[in-house]
């Protein structure tokens, strides 16, 4: 069983706050970026690799990797997912891989888009994504950075 400490959704993937702060509080040591498009971006790679902590290696897989590959992970590793969204976490859960708790921290405002608090905006397909992965088990938690306290995930469903 992968040794999955926390995924979290952040649209901007790896960058300082996630980096430095997030992999600390959670004693991390392998970043993976489960994303389609960055998995074969070697450009977005170059630059999170310039935000990542010199004690955490970096993996930038496709979901499906993901999905068919994580249960091979060392019980050494310690493994903080980043996903853009929620519907490609959902996709991880879905295909078995064994996520039981979402940090929700950043998902800009966009069109058709509703702010839930400060960094978090979302639509109909996202609530719906949250909602199962909420059935399926997976606690949810909305929260910036470590030493906030969550936001009242009540806000995500209204």
């Amino acid at each position: 069983m992968p040794n999955i400490v926390l995924t979290r959704i952040d649209n901007r993937l790896v960058h300082g706050q996630v980096a430095t702060q997030w992999c600390g509080s959670i004693g991390a040591n392998l970043i993976l970026v489960a994303n389609d498009d960055v998995a074969g971006n070697k450009m977005r790679q170059g630059l999170m690799d310039m935000a990542a902590p010199s004690y955490a290696a970096m993996r930038y897989w496709t979901l499906d990797k993901t999905i068919s590959t994580i249960h091979k992970a060392s019980d050494k590793q310690l493994i903080f997912i980043v996903c853009e969204n929620p519907q490609d976490v959902l996709k991880l859960v879905e295909g078995g891989v064994p996520i039981k708790k979402v940090n929700i921290g950043n998902m800009h405002m966009a069109e058709g888009k509703r702010q839930v608090v400060g960094s978090v905006a979302v639509d109909d397909s996202d609530v719906a994504a949250f909602a199962k992965l909420r059935d399926l088990g997976v606690e949810l938690e909305i929260r910036r950075v470590p030493s906030e306290s969550a936001e009242n995930l009540d806000k995500l469903f209204k």
